[in-house]
C-alpha cells in the first residue's frame, strides 16, 4: 500500500481514488499551504480550486500535463511549484495568478513560454531549468520585479538584449547551456551580485570588474584560457580563481605552470541557490 498502489490509483480518475492520493485533505490547511508533491497525480484535485485564501500550492513531482481552469480562483496564491511533471506548454490560467512571486517550472518539456506570462508582474523568482528552451523567451525580459533566475540546464545560446532592462535582477544561473561566449548583455548590468555560467562553452571571459554590485561569479567547466577578472572582494568559482593563479604569459604566449608551482586544486563545488521567499 506504499508509492506503487498510488502510481497504479492515479490512473483511475474516480474521486475516491483522488481521496486516497489527498489523504483527505477536504479542508484548507490553517497555514495556507497545500504540499500535494510526488502523489502520482495526473489532474488537480477541483476542491484545491475553493482553498481562495491559499497562499502556497506545491505540486512537484506528479504526472500534470495540465490544469483547470478553476485554479483562476486562487488569487492569494504567491508560490506555486510545477516542477518536474509533464508540462509541454504552461498553461494559461497561471498567468492569472497576479501575486505570485516565485513560480517553480523546472524539470518539464517547456520548449516556450507564452505572452500572457508578462501579466505576472509581482514575479520576483523564476525556475525554468532543465526544459527544452534554445532561447530565452524575450517575455522574461517584462517581468520588471523578478530578482532571481534560474535557467540552468536548457540549450540557450545567447541571451536578449532586453535582459538588460531587468534592473531588479540580482543572480542569473545559466549553468549546463551551449552558451559559446560570455552573454555580452550581462556586461551591461551593473546590479548583478551573481552570474553563473559555470558548464558552457566559453573560450574567453571578459573583464568584469566594472560591475559594482558582482559578488560571486562561476564559471568553471568551461574551455576558457584565462578567468575573469573581477574587482577586490569578488568570489570566482572556477580554473585559475583566487586560490589558483592564471597561467603567465610572455610576449603573448601562455606559458603553463610547472607542477612543482602548481598549488593543490582549488574546491570549487558549486554552491546551491538560495530560493527566496
Amino acid at each position: 500500500m506504499g508509492n506503487s498502489l498510488k502510481a497504479i490509483v492515479a490512473f483511475v480518475p474516480s474521486d475516491k481514488c483522488q481521496k486516497y492520493l489527498l489523504e483527505d485533505l477536504e479542508e484548507m490547511p490553517v497555514d495556507k499551504m497545500v504540499d500535494l508533491s510526488g502523489r502520482q497525480l495526473r489532474r488537480l484535485p477541483l476542491h484545491i480550486c475553493s482553498f481562495r485564501e491559499l497562499v502556497k500550492l506545491y505540486l512537484s513531482d506528479n504526472n500534470l500535463n495540465h490544469l483547470p481552469p478553476e485554479l483562476e480562483q486562487l488569487q492569494n496564491l504567491q508560490i506555486l511549484a510545477l516542477d518536474f511533471n509533464n508540462f509541454k506548454a504552461l498553461p494559461l490560467v497561471v498567468c492569472t495568478l497576479k501575486q505570485l512571486c516565485i513560480l517553480y517550472l523546472g524539470n518539464n518539456k517547456l520548449c516556450s513560454l507564452p505572452l500572457e506570462l508578462r501579466l505576472l508582474q509581482n514575479l520576483k523568482t523564476l525556475w525554468i531549468e532543465s526544459n527544452c528552451l534554445q532561447h530565452l523567451p524575450e517575455v522574461v525580459c517584462e517581468l520588471s520585479l523578478l530578482k532571481t533566475l534560474h535557467a540552468g540546464s536548457n540549450a540557450l545560446r545567447t541571451l536578449p538584449t532586453q535582459l538588460r532592462g531587468l534592473q531588479e535582477l540580482r543572480t542569473i544561473w545559466l549553468s549546463g547551456n551551449l552558451l559559446s561566449e560570455f552573454p555580452p548583455v550581462l556586461l551591461h548590468m551593473p546590479f548583478l551580485e551573481v552570474i553563473d555560467v559555470d558548464r558552457n562553452a566559453i573560450r574567453f571571459f571578459p573583464s568584469l570588474a566594472h560591475l559594482p554590485g558582482l559578488k560571486l561569479v562561476i564559471y568553471d567547466h568551461n574551455p576558457c584560457r584565462n578567468a575573469p577578472k573581477v574587482a577586490k572582494g569578488v568570489r570566482r568559482v572556477g580554473r585559475w580563481s583566487e586560490e589558483s593563479p592564471e597561467p603567465r604569459k610572455r610576449s603573448g604566449a601562455v606559458i603553463e605552470i610547472t607542477l612543482d608551482e602548481r598549488p593543490s586544486p582549488p574546491l570549487t563545488d558549486k554552491p546551491e541557490p538560495e530560493a527566496e521567499s
